[in-house]
């Protein structure tokens, strides 16, 4: 079979979509240069993704790792060394430490903060003259999650916007490999200020927990249904390796890159994508509106019809895998796992899976992942989510998309959301 070329700039997103569904559950793919296997079908995805056959190390488990990255667009995806790329006992001793920011309780005590920044920043959109255009994306969508992400982290205010530059640009799925070096070595420039400035005056945020964590060893209790001890059982072992809590100076500075990186640029796309869904049927908005639905609903079907990641690089075959109809994977074959094409696949969903449907009874999907590498920050995301819609449009029921809104995708395989948001807060008033 032909392998499928990936368009980098996610304009042919539905159309690629089409054909992965005739292609069948696998279909060999171009990714940038790099040959691999896309996954579509959900039921196959689920399976890969909780196969301990099935690796995130490509420095381990792909054979030309060594060969690809230098010239790679997308290097970063697979050469950071944090839990994101991670396998095994070495995934889990890194994910333990960063689940420590995402506990139940710290994201229960986010909740009050998230509505006042909300509420700010909604304050200031009210300010708009009447029937001027204003970017949702711009304004809401991209800049709550970067001050929630920032009081997460403890950015000071100087790195902010500087973070979000560097970010937006490692989705830019259209940038030459010359360009995504220099745009890293930007990025870990500021990461190294980060860390500095919180070796000397650490507070009560993740990057000072990290650094703890990377300079004394010390691990939080609790972190990801464990007791502290790196093990769930509470043996006082680590996998059976000791000092498995501490972080290398390299996995520090990744793990924060992780953190900046996936905890903001998805919940932009959660928030853009079902405003614009509400806004394009406001049939749904109204069943939201007569509390036949809640907000929670809009959220968990935008992130089905919509994944805020289209595409994610890239997993690993770590021996030869069967697949459904005779496709093998061979040891070493990259994986890509299409979410953007999974939530709305007819194996799952029905014929009408493009279908924006608020009460849809089908509620589960792949937008987080699934299996060991779930997506920690998955509950955040869903609180700015659902605090962002319920607060806009309780704020502007006459809320309208901007006349002759053109929603054009950002330039990203990865990334799935919009360039801009244009709309009008007082409707067609």
């Amino acid at each position: 079979m032909e392998r499928l070329v990936l368009d980098p700039t996610g304009r042919n997103r539905d159309a690629e979509t089409a054909e992965l569904f005739e292609r069948g559950p696998a279909t060999p793919i171009d990714l940038l240069g790099v040959r691999a296997w896309a996954v579509a079908d959900p039921e196959l995805l689920e399976e890969l993704l909780k196969d301990p056959r099935v690796s995130k190390d490509g420095l381990q488990h792909w054979p030309d790792f060594a060969e690809a990255v230098p010239t790679w667009p997308l290097a970063i995806w697979v050469a950071a060394r944090n839990m994101f790329t991670a396998h095994g006992a070495e995934h889990r001793r890194l994910r333990r430490l960063v689940g420590t920011a995402f506990s139940v309780r710290r994201i229960n005590a986010m909740t009050e903060q998230v509505e006042q920044l909300t509420g700010t920043l909604l304050d200031g959109l009210a300010a708009t003259p009447p029937g001027t255009p204003v970017d949702l994306r711009e304004h809401l969508a991209y800049r709550l999650p970067i001050q929630v992400i920032a009081r997460l982290l403890g950015l000071p205010d100087s790195l902010t916007d500087s973070f979000r530059t560097t970010v937006d640009r490692v989705f830019d799925t259209t940038r030459t490999a010359e360009e995504a070096v220099a745009n890293l070595t930007t990025f870990y420039g500021m990461l190294d200020e980060l860390i500095a400035t919180k070796r000397r005056e650490p507070a009560d945020d993740m990057t000072s927990l990290l650094i703890a964590a990377r300079d004394t060893g010390d691990e939080e209790d609790g972190a990801d249904g464990s007791d502290g001890s790196g093990k769930a059982d509470g043996s006082g072992k680590a996998d059976g390796t000791a000092g498995a809590s501490a972080l290398t100076e390299e996995e520090l500075r990744d793990t924060l890159l992780l953190v900046v990186s996936a905890g903001y640029e998805t919940t932009v796309n959660l928030i853009d994508n079902a405003i614009a869904a509400l806004l394009t049927h406001p049939e749904q908005l109204a069943l939201v509106r007569a509390g036949k639905v809640g907000w929670g609903d809009v959220v968990e079907e935008a992130l089905r019809r919509d994944a805020p990641v289209a595409h994610l690089p890239l997993r690993f075959a770590v021996e030869d895998i069967e697949l459904p109809g005779g496709v093998v994977l061979r040891k070493g074959d990259p994986i890509l796992a299409s979410y953007a094409a999974a939530g709305r696949h007819p194996v799952r969903y029905g014929e009408d899976g493009a279908v924006f449907d608020v009460t849809r009874p089908v509620k589960d999907h792949l937008a987080f992942g699934h299996g060991p590498h779930f997506c920690l920050g998955a509950p955040l995301a869903r609180l700015e989510g659902a605090t962002a819609l319920r607060m806009l449009f309780e704020r502007f029921p006459d809320l309208a998309l901007a006349p002759d809104a053109e929603l054009r995708p950002v330039e990203s395989l990865i990334s799935n959301g919009h360039r801009e948001l244009p709309v009008l807060l007082d409707g067609a008033r």
